[in-house]
C-alpha cells in the first residue's frame, strides 16, 4: 500500500496534442518539465511524504475522461520555477500557480486504478469520491501495484 495524492487536470487550455505531450516534450529535451497546479497549493506535508520515499509519485486523473497518470516527481516548490521548464502554452499564466512538481516521468495507470485508491479522510473508493466531490486534490491510498510507461 502506498500513501500519496491523487489531482485532476484538463486539456482546455492545452494545444490539440493534450497537456501530456507539451509535458513529455520537454521532459525528453531536458529530462524534466514542471507541472504547475491552478487553484490551492497541495500541502507541504503530503508532498515531503512523498519525497521521503523511493519514488514518488502522485495520480493524475483527467477531468470528464477516462485518462489516468503516475506522475513521477523529484521537486516541489511553490515559486515559479525556470519558465523555459514550463510547457510554453501555460508559461503566461505561471503567476497564477499555487504549486509546482518537477516531473521526471508520466506512466500510464492501469484502467481501473481509480477502484483501487481510497480517500484517506472517508475510506471511500476514489472512483466513487471523484465522481461527487469539488476537492482539488485527494489524499489517497493505492492498494495495487502499477505498471506500464509512456
Amino acid at each position: 500500500m502506498m500513501k500519496t495524492i491523487a489531482l485532476r487536470f484538463s486539456d482546455n487550455y492545452a494545444p490539440k496534442e493534450g497537456m501530456i505531450f507539451h509535458h513529455n516534450y520537454l521532459i525528453e529535451k531536458y529530462g524534466y518539465v514542471w507541472y504547475g497546479k491552478f487553484g490551492n497549493a497541495v500541502s507541504k506535508e503530503i508532498i515531503n511524504e512523498q519525497l521521503e520515499s523511493d519514488d514518488p509519485k502522485f495520480l493524475l486523473i483527467k477531468s470528464g475522461g477516462i485518462d489516468r497518470y503516475w506522475v513521477h516527481f523529484d521537486k516541489y516548490v511553490q515559486d515559479t520555477p525556470e519558465v523555459d521548464k514550463i510547457p510554453e502554452y501555460y508559461r503566461n499564466n505561471a503567476k497564477d500557480i499555487k504549486c509546482w512538481f518537477r516531473i521526471t516521468r508520466f506512466e500510464k495507470a492501469d484502467k481501473d486504478v481509480l477502484s483501487k485508491c481510497f480517500v484517506l479522510s472517508s475510506g471511500d473508493c476514489l472512483s466513487i469520491a471523484s465522481k461527487h466531490s469539488m476537492n482539488p486534490y485527494f489524499k489517497i491510498e493505492y492498494r495495487g501495484e502499477s505498471n506500464g510507461t509512456i
